[in-house]
Order: C-alpha cells, then sequence, then structure tokens
C-alpha cells in the first residue's frame, strides 16, 4: 500500500507546478472594500493621500494620486468606516457590509470644514447590482437567518435558485463542496457533507451555483461556504432554547401523530464571546453550543422484538400462531439527534497579525425508516455519525495590498451502522426468522446482522497569496495538499438458532466471521491530492474580469483487477493475492480554466458572461468498495456488499459549464436578476456488468454515465426598507442523464427480464422543471418580526409500472406538484434589561401531503392497484392495505415549535 510517498518521478511534476503558481487553494473568506475619495465641489478633484479607517479595527488606507484607495483582508460583517483629509469635514459611513470574495464600492465626497469638529454621518446601503459579480452567487448574512424560519444550513442552500433538495443545477448532491472557513467538511468516502456550522454562529453563508472562481476545487456543481462569527471586542451571550411536536389529523398515515408531546421536538443553544480575562487586546474567544432532538413523525409499534417466534405456514388463519412480546410501545423511526460544539480562539501576534484556533465537533444519531420493521422497530438499522475538526491559521500582512493566509486543518470523519452496537446483542437472531412472513407482510421477528463502518481521516495544508498589486489588478494563488486516511470494515454476525426435540426454538448461537472472509471485510487506503491555481480579478470601471486556471492532482492507492471475468480464480488464493492479477491505478490530472466577465452597463444594471472547466474524484466508496473482491454465489447479502467491486483506477467526473446573467435595478430597493446557463458533465459513475462462473452477475464501477443540464433563473428582490422586504425567484430547468444512480445498470441487469441500458438521456430523478420559492419579511425594529418561506415546485418524475416491471420509458411520468409554507413569528421583550423575545415557527405550516414518493402504478403516494389485484393476503398480522400505507412517501406534516431566547 502506498503510505503518503511521493515517487521521484512525480517531484519534478508536482515541484514545477509549485514554482508556477508559489505560494490552495484556501477559499475565500475575506471581502473587500475600494472607492475613491473627491473634493465634493464642482471640479471633484481627487484628495491625495486621505484616511481611511474600519472602526475596531487596524484596517485602513490611504487614497492615491488619483484619490483611489481599496482595503482588503476583510471579514464579512457590517461595519463603519470613517474618512479623514486635513481641512475637510470627518465622513463616517455606517453600515457598510463586506461579503466573501466581493468588493464593496464606498465613494467619498468630502467638503472643506467649516466647523470644528463637525462630522458628517451617513448610512450605506447594499447595492442591488452586484457590479463585480461575474457568476452567480448568493450570500445570506446572520441577520437574514434569524429573520427567517430556517433550522439549518440546508434550509438556506434549498432556498436558492437552482437548487433542488441539495442538487444544483442538476447535478448529483456528492457534486457540492461543503466548507465551515475555507475547510472542507465532505466525507470523502461517501462525498456527502458530514458536519455543519450551527445556523447561531454564522456570519455568512456563500453559496456558489455558477462558474465559481480558481481557487474553488473539487466540486462539480456548486460551493457552499460557511463563514462563522469572529470572536466580539466585547462580551456578549446568546441563549435560545424551543420545544414542540408534529401536529396533524393525517392519523391514517402517520401513527402516533395524535399524541402531542413538548419531548417530542427540543433544542437548546447558546454562544459566549468576547476578550479573554486580562488578556483582551492579544486574546478573544468565541463558543458555541446545540442540542437537537427530533423524534420525527414517523412512529413504529413494538407489537414483536426479534426473537419472536410465529408460525404462518397453515393455508387457515384461524390456525396460525402469533407469538408477540412487544411492550406495543410506540417507536420513533426517523428520529434525528445531533450535538454540534464549537470553539474559536483569537491570538494577536504583533501589531495586526492574528493565529486563529478553531475546534469544532458534531455528533448526529438517525434512523432512516425502514418500512417492513414497522411492527418489529429494534430489528432496523441506527446510525451514527461523528465529526471533528481542529483548524490553525495565520494571517500575514506584508503590506496593506498583501497579505498570505496559512492554515493547516485536520477533519475526521466516523459512520457506523448497526441494529445493535454489541455482536453478541440477544436482538440478532437467525435470518431464516424474517422467512415467518410472506407476502406484503411486516416482519414479525428477525434483524438486520451486517454492521458497517468507515472512519476517513482527512489532513490539509493550504496556503494562500492575495495581492493588490493597484487599483485593477487582485491577484491570488496557492497550493492545497491533502492526506487521506480510510479506514474500512463490515461484517455479518453469524446467527444460528438452537431447537429441542419439538423444532421449537430455545436459544441461539452468535459468531463472527474472520477478517477476510466473504462475510468480513476491512480495508485501508491513503490516497492523497494536491491543488495549486492561480487568478486575476481585473476591475475598471467599465469591465470587471475574473480569471483564472487550476491544476489538480489525484493519487489513487490502490490497484485494479485485470480480468473482472476471472474473478472466480481469487476464491482459491490466500490473500494477499498474487501481484500478476492486478494493475497499479495510475494518477489523475487536470488543468481547468475559468473565466468570468461583468459588464456594468451602468450603476443600476450590468451583464456578465461566465465559462469554466471542474474536475471531481469520485467518493472513495466507489473506488475502494469490496477489495476482497467477494462475490457470493449465495447467501444473505446487501447488494453494495457482494454483487459490486470498486476501481482505484476510475477517471475523476469532468463538466463544462457555460452561463450568462443580467442584474438591473428596476426601482429604488426593487432589483431583478436572470441567468441562463448549460453544463455538459462527462465521466459520470456507473457500472459494467461481469458474469462469475458463467452465471451470477456482478458490477464494477466505471467511468460510463453522462449528462447535460439547462436553466433559466429569475429572481426579484425587495430590499428591507420602511419594515418590508421580499424576495421571489423562479427556476425553469432540464437536467437529462443515462442514468441517476451509479448503481442502476446493475439493477437493470437483475430484473426479470433485465432492462436494457439506456442509450438516450432521460429526466434525472431530481429534474424538477418548475420551481418557485419566495420569501416575505416584516419588521418593526426592537418589537416584532415576521416572515414567510414559500416553495412550489412541478413534480418530480418517476418511472411508471405495473406488477413491478415497466410499462413505460424511465421516469417519463411525473408526480405531483409540490408546495410549501414555512413561519415565523417573534416578538422582542425587554425584561429586567435584558434583550429577549419569544418566538414561533410553524413549518409545513399548511400541513399539506406532499407526495415525495409515489406507486408507479397510480403514480400517487396513498393509492396503488396493488389493493385491487386479485392476489392472496399476506402472511403475517396486516392487511393489505396496511402495508400499502406509506408514511414515508409524504413530506413531513406540520411541526410547531414555541421558544424564547436571551440576549446580553
Amino acid at each position: 500500500m502506498l503510505k503518503h510517498r511521493i515517487t521521484f518521478i512525480q517531484i519534478p511534476t508536482i515541484a514545477l507546478f509549485c514554482l508556477m503558481f508559489i505560494p490552495l487553494a484556501m477559499a475565500g473568506t475575506t471581502g473587500k472594500i475600494a472607492g475613491r475619495i473627491v473634493d465634493a465641489t464642482t471640479t471633484h478633484e481627487p484628495l491625495i493621500a486621505a484616511n481611511v479607517m474600519i472602526e475596531g479595527t487596524s484596517l485602513g488606507a490611504a487614497s492615491d494620486y488619483e484619490g483611489n484607495y481599496f482595503i482588503i483582508n476583510i471579514p464579512p460583517g457590517e461595519y463603519t468606516i470613517k474618512a479623514l483629509f486635513i481641512g475637510y469635514t470627518p465622513i463616517v459611513m455606517n453600515n457598510v457590509k463586506v461579503s466573501v470574495d466581493q468588493t464593496t464600492k464606498i465613494n467619498f465626497n468630502m467638503q472643506q470644514e467649516t466647523l470644528m469638529g463637525e462630522t458628517v454621518v451617513a448610512i450605506a446601503e447594499r447595492p442591488i447590482v452586484q457590479q463585480d459579480l461575474t457568476s452567480t452567487m448568493s450570500k445570506v448574512s446572520s441577520d437574514e437567518i434569524a429573520s427567517l424560519p430556517i433550522e439549518d444550513v440546508a434550509g438556506v442552500v434549498n432556498l436558492q435558485a437552482g437548487v433542488v433538495d441539495g442538487h444544483f443545477r442538476g447535478g448529483r448532491s456528492s457534486e457540492v463542496k461543503y466548507l465551515i472557513d475555507g475547510v472542507a467538511v465532505n466525507d470523502v468516502f461517501s462525498g456527502d457533507f458530514s458536519m455543519e456550522a450551527d445556523v447561531n454562529s454564522i456570519q455568512e453563508i456563500q453559496v456558489l451555483s455558477g462558474t465559481f472562481n480558481a481557487e474553488y476545487g473539487e466540486a462539480l456543481s456548486g460551493v457552499v461556504n460557511q463563514i462563522t462569527k469572529a470572536p466580539a471586542d466585547q462580551y456578549h451571550i446568546d441563549i435560545s432554547s424551543y420545544s414542540g411536536d408534529y401536529v396533524s389529523n393525517r392519523t391514517g398515515v402517520f401513527k402516533h401523530i395524535d399524541h402531542i408531546s413538548p419531548k417530542d421536538v427540543y433544542n437548546f443553544q447558546g454562544s459566549l464571546s468576547g476578550p479573554a480575562p486580562m488578556l483582551g487586546d492579544y486574546l478573544k474567544f468565541y463558543v458555541s453550543g446545540r442540542y437537537l432532538n427530533d423524534q420525527g413523525a414517523i412512529y413504529g409499534q413494538r407489537i414483536f422484538n426479534p426473537w419472536d417466534y410465529s408460525n404462518f405456514t397453515d393455508n387457515n388463519p384461524a390456525n396460525w400462531y402469533v407469538g408477540a412480546t412487544g411492550d406495543s410501545a410506540s417507536v420513533p423511526m426517523n428520529y434525528s439527534i445531533r450535538t454540534n460544539l464549537q470553539g474559536k480562539v483569537y491570538i494577536r501576534v504583533g501589531k495586526a497579525n492574528w493565529i486563529v484556533l478553531q475546534g469544532m465537533y458534531q455528533n448526529k444519531d438517525y434512523m432512516d425508516y425502514e418500512h417492513e420493521y414497522q411492527l418489529n422497530p429494534d430489528g432496523a438499522y441506527k446510525r451514527y455519525q461523528t465529526g471533528t475538526l481542529g483548524s490553525a491559521s495565520y494571517t500575514l500582512v506584508f503590506s496593506p495590498s498583501t497579505f498570505m493566509d496559512m492554515k493547516v486543518s485536520a477533519f475526521k470523519t466516523n459512520y457506523e451502522q448497526y441494529a445493535h452496537k454489541n455482536p453478541f446483542d440477544r436482538g440478532y437472531v437467525d435470518p431464516a426468522m424474517k422467512d415467518y412472513v410472506s407476502g406484503n407482510a411486516f416482519l414479525t421477528a428477525g434483524s438486520e446482522n451486517w454492521q458497517f463502518s468507515h472512519t476517513t481521516l482527512t489532513t490539509t495544508g493550504k496556503i494562500d497569496l492575495t495581492s493588490q498589486l493597484n487599483n485593477v489588478h487582485q491577484i491570488k494563488t496557492g497550493v492545497e495538499v491533502q492526506l487521506h486516511d480510510l479506514d474500512y470494515k463490515d461484517f455479518q454476525i453469524a446467527v444460528n438458532a438452537i431447537y429441542d426435540n419439538n423444532g421449537n426454538i430455545t436459544g441461539f448461537t452468535r459468531s463472527l466471521p474472520k477478517p477476510g472472509a466473504l462475510d468480513y471485510n476491512t480495508y485501508n487506503s491513503h490516497p492523497y491530492q494536491y491543488a495549486s491555481y492561480i487568478q486575476d480579478k481585473i476591475e475598471l470601471d467599465y469591465l470587471i474580469v475574473n480569471f483564472g486556471v487550476r491544476f489538480d492532482y489525484f493519487e489513487p492507492d490502490g490497484n485494479v483487477l485485470k480480468n473482472p471475468d476471472n474473478i472466480a480464480a481469487l476464491d482459491a488464493q490466500q490473500q494477499p493475492y498474487a501481484d500478476s492479477l492486478f494493475e497499479k491505478a495510475t494518477a489523475k490530472y487536470q488543468f481547468s480554466p475559468r473565466i468570468g466577465i461583468s459588464y456594468p452597463m451602468s450603476d443600476r444594471g450590468a451583464i456578465h458572461v461566465s465559462y469554466g472547466h471542474f474536475f471531481q474524484v469520485p467518493p472513495f466508496e466507489y473506488l475502494y468498495r469490496n477489495p476482497n473482491y467477494r462475490i457470493p454465489l449465495t447467501g444473505d447479502f446487501p447488494e453494495f456488499v457482494g454483487q459490486t467491486i470498486g476501481n482505484p483506477d476510475l477517471q475523476p467526473q469532468r463538466t463544462t459549464v457555460y452561463e450568462i446573467g443580467l442584474q438591473q435595478e428596476i426601482i429604488t430597493d426593487i432589483g431583478i436578476t436572470a441567468t441562463a446557463y448549460y453544463k455538459d458533465i462527462r465521466n459520470l459513475l456507473g457500472q459494467e456488468i461481469h458474469l462469475k462462473n458463467n452465471f451470477k452477475k456482478f458490477g464494477k464501477y466505471i467511468n460510463r454515465d453522462y449528462g447535460s443540464v439547462r436553466g433559466v433563473t429569475i429572481s426579484l428582490e425587495k430590499r428591507m426598507r420602511n419594515k418590508f422586504g421580499a424576495s421571489i425567484d423562479y427556476t425553469y430547468q432540464i437536467a437529462k442523464g443515462n442514468a441517476s444512480d451509479p448503481n442502476a445498470e446493475f439493477e437493470n441487469a437483475q430484473r426479470n427480464p433485465p432492462v436494457a441500458t439506456n442509450k438516450q438521456l432521460v429526466p434525472l430523478n431530481w429534474d424538477r422543471r418548475n420551481s418557485l420559492n419566495f420569501t416575505v419579511t416584516v419588521v418593526t425594529p426592537g418589537d416584532f418580526v415576521s416572515s414567510l418561506i414559500g416553495k412550489l415546485g412541478s413534480g418530480l418524475p418517476y418511472t411508471p409500472s405495473l406488477q413491478d416491471q415497466r410499462t413505460g420509458l424511465e421516469n417519463s411520468e411525473n408526480r405531483p406538484t409540490f408546495f410549501n409554507l414555512d413561519l415565523y413569528i417573534t416578538k422582542d421583550l425587554k425584561p429586567l434589561g435584558l434583550n429577549a423575545s419569544v418566538f414561533i415557527k410553524a413549518y409545513n405550516l399548511l400541513d399539506l401531503a406532499n407526495e415525495i414518493e409515489v406507486f408507479g402504478d397510480t403514480g400517487r403516494a396513498g393509492y396503488t392497484l396493488e389493493l385491487t389485484r386479485s392476489q392472496e393476503p399476506p402472511r403475517g398480522v396486516n392487511t393489505l392495505k396496511d402495508f400499502y400505507t406509506r408514511p414515508d412517501y409524504y413530506s413531513q406534516p406540520r411541526q410547531v415549535i414555541v421558544g424564547v431566547s436571551f440576549e446580553y
């Protein structure tokens, strides 16, 4: 195995690019203020060497001979800036908002001083048109998050135009890169983001869904950059808590929904920030925490325990034996319990430089509903995910125009899936007990006897250099190295029943197979990645250009089976297998040019065009799956364990994106944005089918899938003024590909009869052709806030079928329309001089039964033709109607929470 070693041949290549780009690619975490200072008289002569300072910081600048100034390396937030010049009245500009990777334009027209000590105070307004925007980007501030019914980062992301349930512009959800303060928090094994900042600790969320700049890599469809709050200069405490439950009258679908309890959903969170005692000028801190317990809306009932014995073999139901020893308790089956902790420390080094230390921890225990276990819930899988992030960064300021960010980080994720943690728990029983029932019947015994776990550790080093060469050119360049350590394990607990002379079960024997056996798989891999980029932001009065080039390099740590059709030859060998049967996976790399141009037509409008190439290594689970090449001919094996093999030699997935857009201020406070885009997607993952012993089918992952996406988004924004703000956006999108799921080829081959592979593009599973989002916010400062989020969308596609046989083309029909409303109301109070508020939030306010899954024979969630077909009744304790009542086919019912918050 390769242990993070770089070969002699690779050293010159990597060194060349390091020298070429010198001091990743640290994703942007700061913004810029720039403008011009002139005499307010009719001549508007530039004022040379006028001073501009950001109050409360050490940041500032002086104007040049043309009156121009700029201040870089500004964390996102709201600031007060002051302009000073001898003989002129000082100007203080309040509410200056700075966003990541954007330039805030603030010009000063200074008047000659007529009254000693006089100061002009003004309030800056965020422009409707962001003229330096060269591709689609949206940003949501902490104030905006706090005024909306939003609980997590996903709620913010899914509110953006072109995003459908985490899918950006028609791409797979794993094609999005999630960052916290510039550090990637995707689990490289699954591709999913496995850590998120608590929304109350976020200063700004930046959502990039267009042709993002070269500094951002390892993403095909989008980037979500979560910038957390910096420590405050004065002590600040924020505490909040709420509780609630799901409130609905749909008792026919959701069991236990009529039981209302404040213990079913409750949340505690808080933060503390300020200077360290005795060290206020040199050390500041920010700590936050959150605990959220959501029992979910889907419940089962513990009628049976996994070890119960029943007998339904007799043709006369009156003679059936039902051995139910459960306590009949209602058991949540889609719960989520999450704990978040964050700590951040700023240590001053010198006059203006800071070392930033940060630690984050997230633990999530949850359950995905498994329908067949509705009456035997203890036999189903539970899932446990933990993420830990530690980072240290230092910003070295060379001059007011040049600084370097250096960061090292370690991000560890651990995922476990099992019914019971202890492999010898009595809840693990003989798999044959699942066969007590037949037909469409809930399990009256049995358990999931496999355990899965994986741990990934990603250690990252970054250096990022930013230099404002002059008023026109800002150069950014950097390098990034990532070392991955992946550990994986799965095994099946072997359970056999013990029978007495009468054939009754008296107990069970439980044992574990040996590592390396067909049902015990472990592996460890150490791939690594390198990236570098250089980009130039050119800002002219009449044109803004972002141009950059990125280089990505990936070294897989694995070997590839030369001839998968000869996989049976491995069964007779002991591990490690003979080298002659394998070849080493090769390194992968790509140059990715990206360019974006914005043309300001006036101070109220701008057009932008952009183009870019994007590169992403597939999730590691597809590279290293089943490295022991276990393809059992018989036995109880999950499809992802014994029916597919990985491929460490997979090519990176690639996308080419084209975009054109318009921003226009219509009238004061109201602006419109229109964007058209096209994506060409190549090298997506699919499978090729092989045979073991000429009859056992299995799949090998290859780069075979492709797709294309085209769409238009139109957004209208009414800026908050006179206590009212609103936004609305509409997306029309066509997302097609030859497969939505990398496993689709194998699943089609397993059908009886097999389904032919698509030779044409079909709608992808998340192809929502029409979607509309809107927000309405009413604010009375210091008293009252009310806001509403609405979502309307056409139904997602599905494949029509009858009795598990297709009756139409893949994804040729659509589910019903989706509509949802969320409400937030808060009232401010001032008890004992504290800033306090009480609030209420209602999610799915109208309790609409949105059908997120449907039966293939009717296209509806509440009805199937199986109920009208003549067939043998289920051999179990339920009716056919019971089995076809699917609570997981609907969106969550109405949730109402009530809470209180305090701020000091």
